[in-house]
């Protein structure tokens, strides 16, 4: 398996945007096939240290790695609102 995390740091990180940016993030269930698991988490801390947002996304291997980032919902929805209203973004990816 494959753990893909993204953390977020939004350009307007109101409480009102974030909730946005997580239900945008969540819509890829049922819409990105390769997906086994996929898990969202605002941030409470607000240091600043602290990005606001958490994507984690399990899939099998790194084929089903590269499908997700080429997937059309994936890259036509997700990543256009998530370019729009990010400041920047960090990742990681690793086997597990």
């Amino acid at each position: 398996m494959i753990r893909h995390i993204v953390c977020f740091k939004l350009a307007d990180n109101s409480e009102r945007e974030c909730w946005r940016a997580k239900e945008v993030l969540l819509s890829m269930i049922g819409n990105v096939p390769t997906i086994r698991k996929i898990e969202v988490g605002l941030d409470f801390l607000h240091s600043g240290r602290s990005y606001d947002i958490l994507l984690a996304v399990d899939v099998d291997d790194r084929t089903a790695l590269d499908e997700y980032a080429n997937d059309p919902y994936h890259c036509g929805v997700v990543k256009t609102h998530m370019h729009a209203v990010c400041a920047s973004s960090v990742t990681v990816d690793y086997e597990f």
